[in-house]
C-alpha cells in the first residue's frame, strides 16, 4: 500500500530543507586524493551497493585494513573472498555499473564515500594486488572513481555505534541465527542454525569466491 502525503518532485523536497552549505559541496571531488587514499588503506568494512534488474542492493565487504586496494587516484579494486555465492552484487554490475559504496574506520564517526562505475575483472596483475595471504581470488571488483568524499559524523553520533555503553546486553541482542530459521522455516532451535553456521564460517571465512 503506498505511502501517503508522498513528496512530488525536487522541488518539493528543497522546500524542506535549507540549503547545503557552500563547504558541504566543494568537499566533493571525482579522484581518490592522499587523505582519502589513507581512509581505505586503514577501513576494515565497505558497504556496496548496486542496482540490477531485481532491484538495489547493498551488500557488506570485509578484510584486513587495506583489503580494498588503491591503484591509483581513478581505480579502486577489491578481491571477491568467499560468501553466499548468490552473486547478487556481481549481477548487477554485469547489468549496471553504477556503483556505491561507503568504507567504516572502527572509532572513526567519519565516513567516506566513493561513486562510480564498477568492472568485474580477471586481470591477473589486479587480483595478485589484492590477493589475501597469497590466495589470488577468481575475479576482483575494479571501480572507476567518479565521486569520492568524507560524510560527516552525525549518523554515527546519533546511534554511539562505537560507544560500547549503549550496545545492549549479549541476550537483547537480535539472533542472526534465529532469524535465518524464520525466514526459511526451519523446524530446529536456533542454538542448532548457529552451531551450523559457524562451522560454516570456520571452514570458509577465507575461500575465494563468491
Amino acid at each position: 500500500m503506498p505511502f501517503d502525503d508522498a513528496v512530488p518532485d525536487v522541488e518539493g523536497l528543497r522546500e524542506l530543507y535549507r540549503q547545503p552549505h557552500p563547504l558541504v559541496l566543494r568537499k566533493q571531488i571525482d579522484h581518490v586524493d592522499d587523505a582519502a587514499r589513507a581512509f581505505v588503506e586503514a577501513s576494515p568494512f565497505v558497504v556496496v551497493a548496486t542496482t540490477g534488474p531485481g532491484g538495489t542492493d547493498a551488500s557488506p565487504r570485509g578484510g584486513a585494513p587495506g583489503f580494498v586496494a588503491v591503484l591509483d587516484e581513478r581505480r579502486l579494486a577489491m578481491g571477491d573472498l568467499a560468501g553466499n555465492n548468490r552473486l547478487d552484487t556481481h549481477s548487477n554490475i554485469l547489468a549496471d555499473p553504477r556503483v556505491g559504496l561507503i568504507f567504516l574506520v572502527p572509532g572513526v564517526d567519519e565516513t567516506l564515500r566513493v561513486n562510480g562505475r564498477a568492472t568485474l575483472t580477471t586481470s591477473p596483475s589486479v587480483r595478485d594486488t589484492v590477493a589475501v595471504d597469497g590466495r589470488r581470488p577468481p575475479l576482483a571488483i575494479g571501480i572507476d572513481v567518479e565521486e569520492c568524499f568524507i560524510h560527516c559524523a552525525k549518523a554515527f553520533r546519533r546511534s554511539g555505534l562505537w560507544d560500547p555503553s549503549t550496545w545492549s546486553a549479549p541476550e537483547d541482542r537480535p539472533s542472526g541465527a534465529r532469524a535465518l530459521r524464520d525466514h526459511i522455516g526451519l523446524d530446529v532451535e536456533p542454538d542448532v542454525v548457529a552451531a551450523d553456521l559457524e562451522a560454516g564460517y570456520q571452514t570458509t571465512m577465507w575461500e575465494p569466491g563468491g
